[in-house]
């Protein structure tokens, strides 16, 4: 396609045309010539809003990346409402490429029920692959808001599901042959398939309702990042059984075979969290069929402290996600 904005036929065809999720709050949503859009609040509710580019992989980037937004959205105890979408295409991009996306984003945004508000479609040869950039919006109670700063000494350290998930299926997608020689059919399926637990949205509103101190979407740089943010966020110190963190045995062996540290692998579906009582949250969680695990607890000072068995190590800084090294 030609270089610059994508033409009105095809954003007629490819991309309203696919826009089917509404939602009350949006008075004014995508349209021709439409550069904004308007939401209504009702008293007493704030505004929420999350951006985030998928850049890691190229497979089911649509579904992929309202998800990761609704995700953001809900860590902060946030209903995802609508989302901007930025577009950039590279010029080998045709019209069943930006149809496909659009059929990926907004079969997301039904489950969701999230409403794609407007955004912005553009060839360009600043891409070499399509990149998504979403723009979330949710709302929330004021009283019911949620930060990453919320957990105190004395609170306990949970995570919802595995650590690991996201990248485990994006690997095994993206790696597909490579896995196939080493490991059977059924295992690599499997492990494609650990994109159906992404969502942390169902976990993040039982959670608020179970007293949660904080709350954490665990992506990049996997738990060992998301457990030193939240840390470094609420002025306090850790202590984590490694040996308590969930983790799945298709991403222990995915990551031996690229030599990843699965601690550090890209996370999203894994949801840390803080609270008072952890027991009792894990129990709620569970109760409404989501694994949970109680992992450590918040302790005085600044040390974030990995304990396995008679063995301590200290959390360092994030590093780069370990996903970025199977391109390397």
């Amino acid at each position: 396609m030609e270089i610059g904005k994508v033409p009105e036929s095809i954003l007629k065809r490819a991309i309203f045309k696919q826009i089917r999720t509404k939602r009350e709050e949006v008075l004014l949503g995508a349209g021709v010539g439409e550069d904004c859009a308007v939401m209504q609040l009702a008293p007493g509710e704030v505004f929420v809003l999350s951006t985030d580019p998928i850049t890691g992989t190229d497979k089911d980037m649509g579904a992929l990346a309202i998800q990761i937004t609704a995700n953001d959205l809900a860590s902060s105890g946030a209903e995802p409402v609508g989302v901007l979408l930025t577009v950039l295409l590279p010029p080998t991009a045709d019209e069943p490429l930006i149809r496909q996306l659009m059929k990926e984003v907004e079969c997301a945004c039904e489950k969701l029920h999230i409403q794609v508000m407007g955004g912005h479609t553009e060839i360009t040869a600043a891409v070499n692959q399509p990149l998504i950039s979403v723009t979330g919006v949710g709302k929330v109670q004021k009283d019911q808001l949620v930060t990453s700063a919320g957990a105190s000494v004395g609170d306990d350290v949970i995570v919802t599901k595995w650590i690991g998930i996201e990248g485990t299926s994006i690997i095994a997608k993206e790696k597909e042959k490579e896995l196939l020689q080493r490991f059977s059919r059924p295992f690599v399926e499997e492990a494609k398939n650990f994109d159906q637990f992404l969502s942390v949205v169902p976990e993040a509103a039982i959670a608020v309702k179970s007293g949660v101190s904080a709350m954490h979407d665990v992506t990049e740089g996997g738990v060992y990042g998301a457990l030193w943010e939240l840390a470094e966020a609420s002025g306090v110190g850790l202590e984590i059984d490694l040996k308590a963190i969930p983790v799945r045995q298709e991403t222990i062996e995915i990551c031996e075979c690229f030599r990843l540290n699965p601690y550090q692998l890209i996370s999203s579906g894994c949801m840390l969290m803080t609270a008072r009582d952890g027991r009792r949250l894990v129990r709620d969680l569970e109760q409404a069929g989501i694994k949970a695990a109680l992992i450590g607890r918040c302790v005085e000072g600044k040390a974030k402290k990995i304990v396995n068995g008679e063995d301590v190590a200290y959390l360092e800084r994030p590093r780069a996600d370990e996903l970025y090294k199977i391109y390397e």
